[in-house]
């Protein structure tokens, strides 16, 4: 099986570092994306669904702090502000609005990308949505992140493990369109050996007991030629 590389997303607009960033992400094996100002950062981030994001503050048209919120709103991706500004109540202000981490400029570039890779290692330990308990739809759906359970319609539904995996890993990035290999190697591991298929029955059984109408599915929708996806926000 061949390994995906992560996506991940530059915001600065500062030409010479974007140029050397992206060079170590690739060295490192990953997929690096560009933008140089905030509108052109939330367009790319709605497009090709980042597995991280290396944030500047101070850019054309959009702050950092409101990409920040923005993205916040729906996503818990892992986001790493990098800045010039370096005052305690400026770092602080920026993790209390969703920044998982922060380096300051000048920067190492070794360093930021230990910090990118501490920071996708445990995102890949374990799903993290946005809240505990979440639902959509008037609670049509709700899932309880801490006591593991499922309700449609008020009522209990039982998931299997690899179900219950699968559903949390698509919520976590509602916007996200998951191929069936990252669905095996988030969702159940990268151990798994059945085939990617196999993943299209775990889907077909999750259907079955959190949709009204398997043929019209409104949570897990299908992406037809890549994989599937969650089709409502909370």
């Amino acid at each position: 099986m061949n390994e995906i590389k992560k996506k991940v997303l530059i915001v600065e607009d500062e030409p010479k570092i974007v140029d050397a960033v992206m060079a170590y992400l690739e060295k490192g094996g990953y997929n690096p994306f560009a933008a140089y100002d905030g509108e052109k950062a939330l367009s790319l981030f709605n497009n090709i669904n980042p597995d991280l994001v290396i944030l500047d503050l101070m850019l054309p048209k959009i702050s950092g702090e409101e990409i920040c919120r923005t993205i916040r709103k729906s996503s818990r991706v892992p986001i790493i502000m990098l800045t010039a500004k370096i005052s305690e109540e400026e770092k602080i202000g920026g993790l209390n609005i969703g920044a998982d981490d922060y380096v300051t400029k000048p920067f190492s570039p070794r360093e930021l990308m230990a910090r990118i890779n501490s920071l996708l290692r445990r995102a890949d330990e374990g799903v993290s949505p946005l809240f505990h308990i979440m639902s959509w739809n008037n609670n049509d759906l709700e899932i309880d992140l801490n006591s593991y359970t499922v309700k449609k319609s008020g009522e209990a539904v039982n998931l299997t493990p690899n179900e219950f995996k699968l559903l949390c890993a698509m919520i976590k990035f509602p916007k996200k369109t998951f191929t069936r290999e990252e669905l095996i190697k988030i969702a159940i591991g990268e151990d798994y050996e059945g085939y990617e298929r196999t993943i299209d029955s775990h889907i077909k059984n999750l259907r079955s007991k959190i949709e009204d109408d398997t043929s019209n599915p409104k949570y897990i929708l299908t992406v037809r030629g890549i994989g599937y996806k969650f089709g409502e926000n909370p």
